[in-house]
Order: C-alpha cells, then structure tokens, then sequence
C-alpha cells in the first residue's frame, strides 16, 4: 500500500508541475490565454511552411500541431497535416474540426500553416522530395479510411489528434511523433485495443485511450492514465509529459 501511495504522490506532482508549466508558458506566450474571442483571434499564416510555387517541382509533406483555443491549450493541441505533390502549386491541409458539419473532417478550412485562433503552430513532421511523393498516394488513402468521420469527443475521442494518429499508423514512413499533450491520439476502438502506436512503428495497448501502454521507435515508453500520458523518450532523450507535451531536446526546432 505504501508503494502504491509513493506512486500516486509522484503521479500527482508531476500532473501539477506540468501543469503549472503549462500555464506560465501560455501567460508567457499570450496566446492560449489572451482572453480574446475566437472569430478575431489569429488565424493569418505563421510564415511556417514553404511557399509552394517556388517549389513547385518538389513534393512537401508536414504536419503542425497547436495550442486549442482558450483555457483548452492548457491542456491539449490541435494537430493537422499538409501536403502537395510535384508539379502542384498549392497545399492541401487535413483535420478534424468538431464544428460546423456533421463531417468532422476538413479540407483547407485555414491557411495551411496559420495561427489556430491565436497560436502559433509548431512543426512536427516534414518530408520533402521523392519520399514525400511516394507516401502522399498512402496519405489519401488513410484520410478516406478514417474509422469516424462523422463523430467528435474532446475526450477520449475520437478527435483531431485520433485522425492525425490514424495516418501515422497507415503510414509508418511518415515517422510521425503526437506529443503527450495531443489527448485523443491513444484513442483506439474497444474492439481493436491492441496496435501500432502513431508512429506506426512499435506496439500499444489502450482501452478506448483512457488506459493504455505504448513503446514506439518514436514515441519511446509512454503511460497513459485518463488521457494524461507520463512517459520517457529516447530519440532525443525527453520527458513525455502531460500539459506541455515534452521537457528536453526537441526533435523539430521553428
């Protein structure tokens, strides 16, 4: 019992901790708690992602993720992905948005690297050149596949970083890695509750994402308890934490 006791301590540091940390950064920043309203809130580009007619002969692939609007980027992002083949001048972007449709999944509903109502999206993946062209073709394919197109659940899920997790798990070259914050990424179908992980590479174990194991090539070793993940990466080494995402080196520097 004192073991168990120990434990239950140290998980509820570190929930406050991170926590805590969550909340500077976004007072620091003036984004996730600006107080404005969402239809004036920043949505114009981030000055992110190439511009795609200068490079029209090159196949680009990326994948963003962002505080939520409000008190909500405390807690959890928004991801979305973004792609052009060769010889196309102009991106298509990706995600889930829970408003405004019965279908939750969106087709340019922003600028492809905009601010997400006030925050600055942050780069997580990118491929570029022959590799990306091959994988787009398998990208379409896994957005079309999309278990639930027409259901939202901020939590457990599904939700936007369940349909981000989903192509990373059709398309393991992605090398896709949704921070500890992306809740809604474990989220898996209670009749397939053993898989790949997002990175499609490696093995979790989640019970409606509430619940779950993950060890990944990308992801490293992660728990899951109530949505709130804890866990230790090693490529590069970091903490995997709720709130924030990730304490220590970071794989893609803006």
């Amino acid at each position: 019992m004192t073991y168990l006791k120990v434990l239950s301590l140290g998980f509820l540091c570190v929930l406050l901790l991170s926590f805590w940390q969550s909340w500077a950064q976004s007072t620091r920043n003036g984004e996730a708690l600006s107080g404005q309203s969402w239809s004036t809130a920043r949505r114009d580009s981030a000055g992110i992602a190439p511009n795609p007619a200068k490079i029209r002969n090159i196949a680009i692939i990326q994948v963003y993720a962002a505080q939520t609007y409000g008190w909500r980027g405390l807690v959890a992002i928004h991801p979305w992905i973004i792609f052009k083949k060769a010889g196309e001048t102009q991106y298509r972007r990706y995600e889930v948005v829970s408003w405004g449709s019965n279908d939750v999944v969106r087709r340019n509903y922003t600028n492809p690297d905009g601010f997400w109502f006030g925050s600055k999206p942050k780069l997580l993946v990118e491929h570029r050149g022959a590799e990306a062209e091959t994988m787009i073709p398998q990208i379409e394919a896994a957005i079309k596949s999309y278990p639930w197109p027409h259901t939202y659940h901020a939590w457990p899920g599904p939700n936007s970083n369940t349909f981000i997790a989903h192509i990373g798990r059709e398309v393991p070259k992605l090398k896709l890695d949704l921070p500890a914050n992306a809740i809604g990424k474990d989220y898996r179908s209670i009749t397939r509750p053993i898989g790949l992980p997002p990175s499609g590479r490696g093995l979790q174990v989640s019970l409606l994402g509430v619940l779950a194991v993950t060890v990944g090539v990308e992801e490293g070793i992660e728990a899951n308890i109530l949505g709130m993940n804890i866990g230790v990466d090693v490529n590069p080494p970091a903490l995997r934490l709720p709130f924030i995402g990730r304490l220590g080196y970071d794989k893609n520097e803006n």
